[in-house]
């Protein structure tokens, strides 16, 4: 009995304060400890009860709970987690082989390609978990495309500066190409139009925008 008291008392002792971070005696505690009693809300369950789990034989598992605002449910459920063996283990390591093999430059697609020419079907998306996981992100950043190559083919005088209304017919002339996908091909419409009535003066349909390609239909 007076063993059972004693180590009441003990553990009375080492009870922690939430709010300053030592116990009842001003015994200072670990920096674990005082790490679960922080304002961090980043911390997830599993860091804390990670945590919880390295310190229960050196404080009441209670008291610890308390701390890191952990309920004994949540506690036991992640204690469990962490028990359970990685099952990707070894693809996590392959996966790392080859990634500094390359020396940062394959991405999750190409370390999955690699992959299953060895013989090895997982998901893409298992890989790029994984990766995410192991913190493994290639250097090699993906070029956006850019279609605007700059000044291209000979630019015409600004005769008209933007003056489309025209007094009497056949004044003034304006076209433009428009681009029809039909059945799978690209063809051209650049009609010829009179601004004085809107009437289409002649048009052509043409399956590239160059010159030199033969019309298919004219109407001049």
């Amino acid at each position: 009995m007076s063993e059972l008291i004693k180590g009441q008392r003990q553990a009375h002792s080492r009870r922690i304060d939430k709010g300053t971070g030592q116990s009842p005696h001003g015994e200072c505690l670990s920096k674990k400890a005082q790490c679960l009693g922080s304002n961090d809300r980043a911390a997830s369950a599993a860091q804390k009860a990670q945590i919880v789990i390295e310190l229960r034989y050196q404080y009441p598992l209670a008291g610890l709970l308390k701390l890191a605002d952990l309920a004994r449910s949540t506690f036991y459920y992640q204690q469990k987690v962490l028990q359970v063996a990685d099952k990707y283990a070894d693809l996590k390591a392959r996966i790392k082989t080859i990634f500094d093999r390359r020396r940062g430059r394959y991405g999750y697609r190409r370390i999955t390609a690699t992959i299953r020419q060895e013989g090895l079907a997982v998901n893409h998306k298992t890989f790029q978990r994984l990766m995410a996981d192991l913190r493994l992100k290639s250097c090699v950043r993906v070029k956006k495309y850019r279609a605007y190559k700059g000044a291209a083919g000979k630019i015409a005088p600004n005769v008209l500066e933007r003056q489309f209304d025209a007094e009497s017919p056949n004044q003034k002339w304006v076209t433009d190409v428009t681009e029809f996908n039909v059945r799978g091909e690209k063809l051209y419409l650049p009609p010829v139009l009179d601004p004085y009535n809107g009437e289409i003066v002649a048009h052509q349909m043409r399956t590239s925008q160059k010159t030199p390609n033969r019309p298919i239909y004219s109407n001049t």
